[in-house]
């Protein structure tokens, strides 16, 4: 089983703010011999450098902190990401949590002061779209329990 899954979570220093973080739930997921992880990174696929300023969902727009809009940026990412699931086959990704990119069912609610709000990012949103199921870091465990039968 192919499965689309943010770079960041496997450790690439893609973040917005160019660190790496580790993610323990993630290891996980390569134990699973069935299971082929493709990663990849919406933001840096849209275009956007790495670090670049911290940006959220507001309505329909993404914009930064500092206002710029990157609204084209996000879709053009998620458009790449929705290409290599289907390329691949995935019928499932496993995308970072409370990204505006990434994130499914709750993201961040465009005024930068960490307040979680009801929604999705783009990419998620796109793959959802498409049958895609999305799942967080934090619901790897439940998903890898449902795949087992436990």
């Amino acid at each position: 089983m192919n499965v689309l899954i943010s770079a960041c979570l496997l450790g690439f220093a893609c973040r917005y703010d160019g660190q790496r973080k580790e993610y323990s739930a993630v290891e996980e997921l390569l134990k699973e011999r069935d299971i082929h992880l493709i990663p990849f990174c919406p933001e840096q696929g849209g275009g956007l450098a790495t670090p670049r300023d911290p940006a959220e969902r507001q309505g329909d727009a993404v914009r930064t902190q500092s206002g710029r809009d990157v609204t084209e940026q996000y879709h053009r990412g998620a458009a790449m990401a929705l290409n290599l699931a289907q390329t691949f086959g995935c019928t499932v990704a496993v995308l970072k949590e409370k990204s505006p990119s990434c994130g499914s069912g709750r993201i961040y609610d465009g005024t930068f002061t960490r307040t979680l709000t009801a929604g999705d990012g783009v990419t998620a949103e796109l793959l959802k779209k498409h049958g895609i199921t999305v799942i967080g870091e934090s619901q790897i465990k439940a998903f890898l329990a449902n795949r087992a039968g436990k």
